[in-house]
């Protein structure tokens, strides 16, 4: 059949009597928060079922990544771990094994530091802004120098390279000398010269460009999205760009009905496949309001899924049948056994992926060589220990951000951004033996720079194990670092016998008949920097933050609000608007003068004739906070004719990064939205096609 990464094979029930072999852990698809470890405030239990049967040998295709960056990164030699403290703008040292007593090593860094990626000889480290690549040497303390870290060594900066604002992701080429930087909201991708220090190339991608890899041969770089399916693939050696299809979970799609995805912060390569997790939304499932996460694959040969359509409920069996036969059945799952992806390193002793699920503060082992990795569940590893009993949420490693491995790839230490700790999580061999669920050692590198209330919103904000707040997702899950998904949500109407119920939904299709409504079309809206003052809520409906908030638990959630939590639904809503107010950081925005276009597009906004500043009001962030009754918009197709309505003026400060725009989304961009406005928002249709660019021109940079 030759190689197993380039066939899979679809076959009926009555072909599959041979395949006796299960898929490890398909079947089990559990749900959020169904993993549990002892609580404690110093430890952390990693808990799962155990996979099935035996390990194949590791192979050459799937052995452990060493060139892509991540929040926490082992060094070299292996004596002591690097972490991106992105809320404290620096750098830490912490030496292993962890759990001695000895304090971090701080290293200050020029900004909020994204990603660290360890090389035998220098660390590289991405500062989101002013966006840079700094190159980062240990060295030896001088004389009467305070300890610093491991054995008294420290890092100095060598070389700072700038890139574009927002400096996020990276990874090398094998030879490792060519550094790929992707640069989120100023949607760029930079590739650096690691031995001249100097940028060899820079490129325009699609929104959010996060998680990127090179492959073996450091021909090809792939960059995952925040929004969207599709993958972006860039020459290293010159920089051209193309898109690259990707369907997020094949399996779980409604026939004819290709998924929209976003949370697409990790990418993993191997000789032959890359690796995509991200959200599918509107995948289907007994639960799935919003959908499934998932871990996409890619062929490398002819960049192809490795899965294929959704037909019906036949059962697929992966290609290596002769060695290793397994069958799986989809769909019909729950949620899942993640949500929120937010980091994946690959295993290669044990041919396997592992997750850092942000949501469910667990770390989850798939197999690398299923068909779908998500569906083959191996083991959960609980990272959360401690639980709050008021708020129900983790106190201890609370939202996984990152993974390294050990280099005998026995261990997985893991960096928390909510709680500000790293846990020492030891993983299961998958050789047979038994394997108890393991006490691991937590550090603690810092505390929380907000605390009180916005601390406890801080863990609100990234949970998805809080039922009263949602459905099993948290806000981050679509307000990742309070920007937004880009996704068009159904808001529809539910009649039980309870009463009737307002919730949002991914996709339709993924609902019982007897419940299948279409909703209205609703765009996530961005959060940072956007919500000063209210009125809040499309239609200004919501007097203040903290009702917004309450409005919003029922939204994401089944069945509305739970009426007998009214109390814990308004302390909620107290520590998340805590959080919201002084966590979330703005994006970037370049301090220049307007170049003449940009003049000429502001003259034209503040103009009486198109009367853009009437509602749209400069002195208060670009909105009078105020609702107006508008014109119709056309009728989205799979969506429901909305009624007649006000709408608040939203705020236009940092509108160029978060399309689609109108409430319903139905604009994909600025030039798209001022092309059908007619005189609907302001007077924009007498405007001639230079003017119009113009006004673009000038609302990309506020």
């Amino acid at each position: 059949m030759g190689n197993l990464a380039r066939t899979v094979m679809l076959v009926g029930a009555m072909g599959l009597a041979g395949a006796a072999a299960l898929v490890p852990g398909c079947g089990k698809d559990a749900g959020p928060g169904d993993s549990s470890g002892p609580a404690a405030s110093t430890t952390v239990a990693a808990s799962g079922s155990a996979a099935p049967g035996t390990a194949p040998a590791p192979t050459a295709s799937l052995k452990a990544a060493t060139h892509e960056g991540g929040a926490i990164a082992r060094t070299a030699r292996g004596d002591a771990l690097i972490l991106a403290d992105e809320d404290h703008r620096a750098v830490r040292v912490l030496d292993l094994p962890l759990g001695q007593g000895r304090a971090p090593f701080e290293v200050a860094m020029p900004g909020a530091p994204a990603q660290v990626l360890a090389l035998p000889d220098r660390v590289l480290v991405t500062v989101r802004e002013p966006g840079s690549l700094l190159v980062m040497k240990e060295a030896a303390r001088t004389a009467g120098e305070a300890p610093a870290g491991p054995e008294g060594r420290r890092l100095v900066e060598v070389a700072r390279v700038p890139v574009a604002a927002d400096a996020w992701g990276v990874a090398v080429t094998p030879d490792e000398k060519t550094a790929i930087v992707t640069s989120a909201w100023t949607h760029t991708v930079t590739a650096v010269d690691l031995d001249a220090g100097k940028v060899r190339w820079t490129a325009s991608v699609a929104r959010e460009p996060r998680g990127v890899v090179v492959t073996p041969d450091g021909a090809t770089a792939y960059v995952s999205h925040l929004v969207g399916s599709a993958l972006t693939r860039i020459a290293v050696g010159g920089g051209a760009v193309s898109r690259v299809e990707l369907p997020a979970a094949p399996l779980r799609t409604p026939p004819g009905k290709p998924l929209d995805a976003s949370f697409g912060f990790a990418v993993a390569v191997s000789e032959d496949r890359v690796f995509a997790a991200r959200h599918a939304l509107g995948a289907l499932g007994t639960q799935a309001w919003f959908g499934a996460s998932t871990v996409d694959v890619m062929l490398l040969a002819g960049e192809a899924p490795l899965a294929p359509k959704h037909s019906g409920r036949a059962p697929f069996v992966r290609a290596d049948k002769e060695t290793r036969p397994d069958e799986l059945t989809l769909p019909g799952g729950a949620l899942g056994a993640f949500t929120q992806p937010r980091a994946m390193v690959r295993r290669g002793k044990t041919q396997s992926l592992l997750v850092a699920a942000e949501g469910i503060d667990a770390i989850v082992e798939l197999d690398a060589v299923s068909i779908d990795p998500t569906n083959a569940v191996m083991r959960t590893y609980t990272v959360g220990s401690g639980i709050d009993p008021y708020l129900g949420v983790a106190t201890t490693c609370g939202a996984p951000q990152g993974i390294a491995l050990s280099a005998d790839e026995a261990t997985a230490y893991v960096l928390c951004r909510a709680t500000y700790d790293v846990a020492e999580v030891k993983l299961d061999p998958h050789d047979g033996t038994a394997f108890a669920p393991a006490v691991s050692v937590v550090v603690r590198f810092a505390d929380d720079p907000l605390g009180g209330d916005a601390a406890t919103g801080r863990r609100l904000f990234y949970s998805a194990t809080d039922r009263v707040t949602s459905g099993g997702l948290a806000c981050s899950g679509c307000h990742p670092e309070g920007r937004d998904d880009g996704h068009v949500w159904h808001e529809a109407r539910f009649n039980t016998s309870d009463g009737t119920h307002v919730n949002f939904v991914g996709m339709v299709e993924n609902l019982p008949e007897e419940e299948r409504v279409k909703g209205v079309p609703r765009r996530t809206p961005m959060l940072a920097g956007r919500i000063a003052e209210g009125p809040y809520g499309w239609h200004a409906e919501s007097p203040d933050l903290p009702s917004r908030l309450v409005n919003g638990f029922g939204l994401h959630r089944w069945g509305g609000l739970p009426p007998h939590q009214q109390a814990n639904l308004e302390a909620r809503a107290a520590f998340l608007a805590a959080f919201l107010r002084r966590g979330l950081v703005t994006p970037p925005q370049e301090a220049r003068a307007l170049t003449p276009e940009e003049e000429k597009g502001k003259a034209i906004f503040l103009s009486d004739a198109a009367r853009c500043a009437k509602c749209h009001v400069p002195e208060s962030d670009y909105t009078d906070r105020m609702a107006y009754p508008m014109a119709k918009l056309p009728v989205r197709p799979g969506f429901d004719d909305e009624p007649q309505a006000e709408f608040k003026t939203p705020s236009l400060k940092y509108v160029a990064g978060h399309a689609p725009y109108f409430h319903d989304g139905s604009a994909a961009s600025l030039e798209d939205l001022i092309a059908r406005n007619g005189n609907r928002m302001g007077q924009t249709e007498h405007l001639s096609l230079e003017e119009r660019a113009a006004l673009v021109a000038f609302l990309r940079t506020l």
